[in-house]
């Protein structure tokens, strides 16, 4: 397991608590924070699931990185 998905669960779970905290003092600042953390976790765990995945497949991430970098190529020409 990669240490981004571990951060990523708790700042997310951080987050969801500044959240309710935000929303039950009324400080707006703090709700905000709260969801940024809550965003900026839940993407720190997909970005960890990704690199799992790059490690358990690695072949299969190489196809989808030259597929995706073929298709990127070919609308630049356009």
């Amino acid at each position: 397991m990669d240490e981004n998905r571990v951060t990523g669960a708790a700042r997310e779970g951080v987050g969801k608590v500044q959240d309710a905290v935000g929303g039950l003092t009324g400080d707006r600042e703090t709700q905000a924070r709260g969801m940024y953390n809550q965003q900026m976790g839940q993407a720190e765990n997909f970005v960890g699931q990704l690199c799992d995945n790059v490690r358990e497949q690695p072949m299969t991430s190489l196809a989808i990185a030259a597929g995706i970098g073929y298709i990127l190529g070919r609308l630049r020409i356009l």
